[in-house]
């Protein structure tokens, strides 16, 4: 079939109007803790680490707990976050409270526990993936997650959902300059981004400085350090919720808040 050809005088093709951006175009999620269990394996490494000392220190009175996060927090600008800055910190504290006198025996068996943290399962939380799936069906979505590359790299490809986010961010701190470089690289607003995640401190603290959304999903055990934090109950900006089932309402509860400010007068 033969297409006539526009005479010079036809009007323009014309095309529909371009949509309006969503009040939140882009949602990112945390990895440990938010798509996958974490935290318990470390936990039990914990307890394990306390029965390997205890031949050597009285625990009720020593306080293992405290020194140990004092040392793990003091690495954190050496080592970084994961199970690997865990397992230096493990044995530098128990040299320095056994005052050396732990055996190179025990000093293995902590080094093992490291070992079984790096080569721990991945097991996804209930109804995650359906969760990331909805959100991807209307959002862009990026994973942002901190800890040690090669684990974290290992565990995403292990988790069978590095191909419904559009990109994958590792960084070696959460705080509002990654977020805001990770924001800048998407071409998004903070005031149009959302931020899933169990770690008020980590996931949401940073992103409501930069004036974005977040979902607060607790997981039922957390780091101490990740418990310090300056996000207020009622912040407007937080949806919090109990189960990944819930974070697509909830997102879709923050993008209608959003769409109210987003639209009103400065």
């Amino acid at each position: 079939m033969t297409v006539p050809a526009l005479s010079a005088t036809a009007a323009p093709p014309s095309f529909p109007p371009a949509l309006p951006p969503r009040p939140i175009e882009l949602v990112g999620f945390d990895a440990d803790d938010t798509l996958w269990h974490s935290e318990t394996w470390f936990q039990a490494a914990h307890a394990e680490y306390e029965r390997i000392l205890s031949p050597w220190l009285d625990l009720a009175d020593e306080r293992l707990h405290e020194r140990l996060l004092a040392t793990e927090r003091a690495n954190i600008a050496l080592f970084g976050y994961g199970a690997k800055g865990m397992t230096l910190s493990m044995l530098e504290t128990a040299i320095t409270m056994t005052d050396a006198r732990i055996s190179a025996t025990a000093l293995s068996r902590i080094l093992a526990l490291g070992k079984d943290v790096l080569s721990h399962p991945v097991e996804l939380l209930p109804d995650i993936r359906n969760a990331v799936e909805q959100v991807a069906a209307t959002h862009r979505i990026v994973l942002i997650t901190k800890g040690d590359l090669f684990h974290q790299e290992a565990k995403i490809a292990a988790s069978g959902l590095a191909d419904l986010f559009t990109r994958i961010e590792i960084v070696t701190e959460k705080d509002p300059a990654a977020y805001a470089r990770v924001l800048r690289e998407c071409c998004v607003s903070p005031t149009r981004f959302a931020m899933v995640g169990n770690s008020l401190r980590s996931d949401i603290e940073p992103v409501l400085a930069l004036g974005g959304w977040g979902v607060h999903m607790p997981y039922p055990v957390t780091w101490a350090h990740e418990m310090e934090h300056g996000v207020a109950d009622d912040d407007p900006h937080v949806q919090r919720i109990d189960t990944p089932a819930q974070i697509p309402r909830a997102i879709a509860q923050l993008e209608a808040l959003a769409s109210v400010k987003n639209s009103a007068p400065d």
